[in-house]
């Protein structure tokens, strides 16, 4: 099959958790014996060379901007499968429905992964959200396929708009790393630090715990790995209410990331929206005990592998659950154990790359 990968930022892999998908996925697809191009924007992706891991990147422009970065490049991408000769086109984001038909008018097929429930975000003013919410609406009409990869956003899209989804849930193979370059430049040590990774966006909650390290009796160190386009203010506040044993390390990603996710003594992961989140599996593939914001989709991911606070109550009920595991180190070991297996079982990039082949051929054979 020819496939397109659609509505990232391209890979290499450097901002989320769509492009790890893109990337893992595509490159699967590969090897066995697809022909997959990813379209990439050309601002984000800086690998000059045509292919990356046998995967084709196609770089195209975009407009710069908070609300228009996406729709700006998915619109030329979509435009650009015109003029191609793919069997199927992966979609990716809920908001890039409405460009969803145009590659069927070339008679692709179109599958369109809508992630979780974007307009929960606080980042989108009122006009966005009740765009998101139309773009929800028409992805249960404008393309072949939907995919959710939380069963909760698929009872959503069931009850809310009576569409019928696909789920395939997301990936986490990852490979430990020992004590390195990265714990030396902060003077790290193993099991001597709590982690979070994500973006530094509002509806990630991560003064969450930078509020909640503050109420902790502990000598441990707190490791905030992420940034964000467009949040400095909010990054500034993070930083302001920090104490000195909170780390801010930027963005950091592949040897540097492993290392950092391989020896933490607690993973957190204060997101209140959203559907699986890609940071939280790969922190229990790392073999992570886990604590997470009792959202319906983190419940659905961590199963009885994890704990949970109540995300109403912030910084105040994480900080409970978090001196539990301080107080309780066998008790914390066992977590880790619980959140590894259960990815192992779960959670494969494989048994990912499956599905949506399995889906393809399904929706080439109709």
């Amino acid at each position: 099959m020819k496939i397109a990968l659609v509505g990232t930022r391209g890979i290499p892999a450097n901002y989320s958790g769509f492009e790890t998908c893109a990337e893992e996925l595509g490159v699967r697809l590969v090897e066995r014996g697809h022909q997959v191009t990813v379209y990439c924007r050309s601002h984000h992706i800086t690998y000059a060379k045509p292919y990356y891991r046998g995967v084709r990147l196609v770089r195209l422009p975009t407009i710069p901007n908070k609300y228009l970065d996406t729709i700006a490049h998915t619109t030329l991408a979509a435009l650009h499968t015109l003029t191609q000769d793919y069997d199927v086109v992966l979609m990716f984001i809920a908001g890039n429905s409405p460009l969803s038909f145009v590659p069927r008018l070339g008679g692709k097929k179109v599958a369109l992964n809508v992630d979780g429930l974007d307009w929960k975000r606080r980042k989108w003013p009122p006009l966005a959200k009740k765009y998101i919410q139309f773009a929800e609406w028409l992805a249960t009409k404008l393309p072949n396929r939907v995919i959710t990869d939380s069963r909760q956003v698929q009872q959503y899209y069931q009850e809310r708009f009576g569409a019928a989804t696909t789920y395939i849930a997301y990936g986490a193979d990852v490979l430990p790393a020992p004590p390195g370059e990265q714990m030396q430049r902060y003077g790290l040590e193993p099991q001597k630090y709590i982690l979070f990774v994500g973006r530094l966006v509002p509806e990630n909650c991560a003064h969450h715990l930078v509020a909640a390290f503050d109420r902790l009796k502990t000598e441990m160190r707190c490791v905030i790995v992420g940034d964000a386009p467009y949040a400095g203010d909010y990054i500034e506040k993070l930083k302001a209410m920090a104490g000195p044993r909170v780390i801010f390390t930027g963005y950091v990603y592949g040897e540097g990331y492993q290392e950092l996710s391989s020896h933490a003594y607690v993973f957190v992961e204060t997101s209140e929206v959203g559907g699986t989140h890609p940071a939280l599996l790969e922190a229990m593939a790392f073999g992570n005990a886990v604590v997470v914001n009792d959202t319906r989709e983190n419940l659905e991911t961590i199963g009885d592998a994890g704990l949970t606070y109540d995300g109403s109550r912030g910084a105040e009920a994480l900080a409970e659950t978090l001196q539990e595991l301080i107080d309780q180190p066998e008790r914390t070991e066992a977590y880790r154990l619980r959140a590894k297996e259960r990815v192992r079982q779960f959670f494969t990039w494989d048994a990912v790359t499956d599905e949506y082949e399995a889906l393809f051929k399904r929706m080439l054979d109709n």
